[in-house]
C-alpha cells in the first residue's frame, strides 16, 4: 500500500525495529551443527553438553558499543547443581559515554549494501550517474522504510563456503555416519568441500527391505541439490555407475546405469540393497554446484542378516581442474608417496609437476634385468615412512666415453626432471610457500676403483635421500610433518680400461626417514626421591 505522510511522521516517533537480537549471537560457534566445548551461547549445545562445561568462554555478548542504553545477553554456569547448568539472562546496559547513538534511525548505515551489477539495461543509467569525475553518495531516498524498497539481500549473491552443509530442495545433502554407536544416523549433513569416508551399521529385516528407505537408490538421488544456497536453481544427482555384490564379496561393474535398481524380496533374499554410496560434486571457484554424481554399490541380504555396514563417501572437484591425490590431511600418512615439485622460473611458489604425473618423489626402481642403461626412466615412488633401497649393475667397457657415460648414470639415478621441494605436508598447496622444504644435494667423492691407466673421470655411483620428519601438533593425534630432505651423491673416480676389458659397477639408490621428534616434556616436576631405609614394622599393623 501507498506510504502516507502521517505514517511516516508516525513511524519516526516510534522507536526503531531491532537490528539484532543479542540472545542470537554467538561469536564463539565456530562448527556447523555441532556444539562448540565451553560456548555457552551455541545454539547447537543441548542440556547434556552444559553440564560437563568448565566455564563460559564469552560470558557476555552484546551488540553496537556506541549505543545509550542496548541488550546484553549474559552466560554463566551454576556448578553447585546437579548436574551443572547453564545460566542465561538478558540485562539493560547504559553507555556512561557522553557521545553515544540513541537511535539508530537510518537502516541503510547498518549493512553493507552489495554494488548494482551492470547489465545491458542498467548500463546506460549507471554510466550517468557515477561516469563522472564526481558523483553524490546521498542515498536517493531517506524513507525510513528501507527494508521494503531495498532489502539487504535484493542484490546479495550467495555462494557456498568451506563446511557449510549443501542444501536441498528438502533439506540437505545427508551422509549417514555413526553418531553415539555404530548405528547409521541420517542427520548427519555433507558440508561443502569438506571430504568424508563413513561406515555404519544398518538395522535390516528382509520381510520389510522394499519399505526401508535406507536401502533403495532413490533416498539417495531423490532431492536436488541448491547450486548455490537460498536459490532456485537446482542440480540433479545422476547416477555415475552401478556395482553388484555378491554373497561372497565378488563386485561386477554393470553396463548399463540408466535403470534404477530398488529392492525387492526374491527367494528369501533381499536384492538391490544400497551397500555403499560415493558422491561426487563438481563445482566452480566461486562456490557454485554445477555438477553432482552418486555410484551406488548393490548387493543382496539372506534373511538371516539382521544388519548391515554401509559405506558413505563425498568428495569435491573444482570444474576445469585435475584432482591432486593427497598424502595425508594435514600430517602424511605411512605407506602414501612423498609429495614433490620444483619451482619454475617467473613463479613465486612450487608448481606441481615432476618427472611423473602425480607430482611425487621417485628413486630408480629395480628391473628383472639388472642393466642400468635399460632401467633408464623406470622409477618408484618414495613411500613415507618406508626405508628403501633399489639399485643396478653396469658393464663398463673400454669404447664407453667418461662424460656421456656420467650424464647417463645421474639421469639414472635423478631421473629427468628432479624435484626441487617437497611438501612438509601431506596436503600443502602449492601457493603456500612455507609448506614446501627445499632439497639440499651434497656431493662425495669416493677413492679409485681402477688404478691401471693413465686418464680418469668422476662418475655417480649412488644416491642417497635422507628425509627428517617430526610429529607436529597436539600429542593425542600428532602429524607428521618433513622439516629436511637431503640428497647425498657418491661419485667416484673410474680409470680407462685396456681394449678388450671390461668391469660391472653396482648403482644403487636408497631412501632413509628419520624421525628428530623431540620427547614430550611432563607438565609437572618431578618430586625428588629419597633413598631410606624403613622399618620392618613401619605400617602395622597394615601390610
Amino acid at each position: 500500500p501507498a506510504d502516507t505522510p502521517g505514517a511516516a511522521q508516525a513511524r519516526a516517533r516510534s522507536p526503531p525495529a531491532p537490528v539484532t537480537d543479542v540472545a542470537e549471537l554467538c561469536v564463539c560457534d565456530l562448527l556447523v551443527a555441532q556444539c562448540d566445548v565451553n560456548c555457552c551461547c551455541d545454539p547447537d549445545c543441548s542440556a547434556e553438553d552444559f553440564s560437563l562445561f568448565t566455564t563460559c568462554s564469552v560470558p557476555v555478548v552484546t551488540g553496537d558499543s556506541r549505543l545509550c542504553s542496548q541488550k546484553a545477553a549474559m552466560y554463566s554456569l551454576d556448578v553447585e547443581a546437579n548436574p551443572p547448568e547453564r545460566i542465561f539472562k538478558i540485562i539493560d546496559q547504559v553507555n556512561p559515554s557522553i557521545f553515544c547513538i540513541h537511535d539508530t534511525n537510518y537502516k541503510q548505515a547498518l549493512y553493507l549494501k552489495s554494488p548494482e551489477i551492470p547489465t545491458p539495461e542498467n548500463f546506460d543509467r549507471l554510466l550517468e550517474k557515477f561516469g563522472g569525475a564526481t558523483f553524490s553518495a546521498k542515498p536517493d531516498s531517506w524513507n525510513l522504510d528501507i527494508d521494503a524498497q531495498n532489502p539487504p539481500d535484493a542484490n546479495e549473491t550467495y555462494r557456498y563456503e568451506y563446511g557449510v552443509p549443501v542444501q536441498t530442495e528438502d533439506a540437505f545433502l545427508r551422509l549417514p555416519s555413526p553418531v553415539v554407536s555404530s548405528w547409521c544416523s541420517d542427520a548427519n549433513p555433507a558440508g561443502f568441500l569438506v571430504n568424508q569416508a563413513t561406515k555404519c551399521i544398518r538395522s535390516v529385516s528382509v520381510e520389510k527391505c522394499d519399505s526401508i528407505q535406507a536401502l533403495s537408490m532413490l533416498f539417495y538421488i531423490n532431492s536436488s541439490i541448491l547450486a548455490v544456497p537460498k536459490s532456485s536453481q537446482m542440480v540433479n544427482i545422476t547416477v555415475q555407475s552401478i556395482v553388484v555384490q555378491s554373497q561372497n564379496g565378488m563386485r561386477t561393474l554393470l553396463n548399463s546405469s540408466d535403470v534404477l535398481r530398488l529392492p525387492m524380496v526374491l527367494d528369501g533374499l533381499c536384492i538391490n540393497a544400497v551397500l555403499g554410496v560415493n558422491y561426487h560434486i563438481t563445482h566452480t571457484d566461486t562456490g557454485e554446484i554445477i555438477e553432482a554424481a552418486a555410484a551406488f554399490v548393490l548387493g543382496a541380504i539372506s534373511k538371516e542378516a539382521l544388519s548391515i555396514e554401509q559405506s558413505f563417501e563425498i568428495s569435491f572437484t573444482q570444474e576445469n581442474t585435475e584432482p591432486v591425490p593427497l598424502s595425508g590431511n594435514p600430517g602424511y600418512v605411512v605407506g602414501l608417496p612423498v609429495r614433490a615439485g620444483f619451482r619454475p622460473q617467473g613463479y613465486p611458489f612450487p608448481a606441481g609437476f615432476l618427472s611423473n604425473k602425480h607430482s611425487q618423489l621417485t628413486i630408480l626402481q629395480s628391473t628383472s634385468t639388472q642393466d642400468c642403461l635399460a632401467a633408464q626412466g623406470a622409477r618408484a615412488p618414495v613411500l613415507f615412512g618406508y626405508n628403501m633401497i633399489s639399485g643396478c649393475k653396469l658393464r663398463i667397457t673400454a669404447a664407453m666415453k667418461c662424460q656421456p657415460l656420467a650424464q647417463t648414470l645421474l639421469d639414472v639415478l635423478k631421473g629427468q626432471s628432479f624435484p626441487e621441494y617437497v611438501a612438509s605436508f601431506g596436503n600443502s598447496q602449492a601457493q603456500d610457500v612455507l609448506d614446501w622444504v627445499p632439497i639440499t644435494q651434497l656431493h662425495i667423492s669416493e677413492q679409485m676403483i681402477s688404478n691401471t691407466l693413465q686418464s680418469s673421470c668422476q662418475i655417480p655411483v649412488s644416491l642417497g635421500i635422507e628425509v627428517k620428519w617430526t610429529k607436529y601438533g597436539s600429542l593425542v593425534n600428532p602429524q607428521a610433518k618433513i622439516v629436511n630432505v637431503t640428497v647425498t651423491i657418491t661419485t667416484t673416480t673410474l680409470k680407462q680400461l685396456p681394449s678388450g676389458r671390461e668391469r660391472i659397477i653396482p648403482i644403487t639408490s636408497s631412501v632413509v626417514f628419520t624421525d628428530i621428534s623431540s620427547p614430550a616434556e611432563p607438565s609437572y616436576k618431578a618430586w625428588p626421591t629419597i633413598n631410606i631405609k624403613l622399618p620392618f614394622d613401619f605400617f602395622y599393623p597394615f601390610v
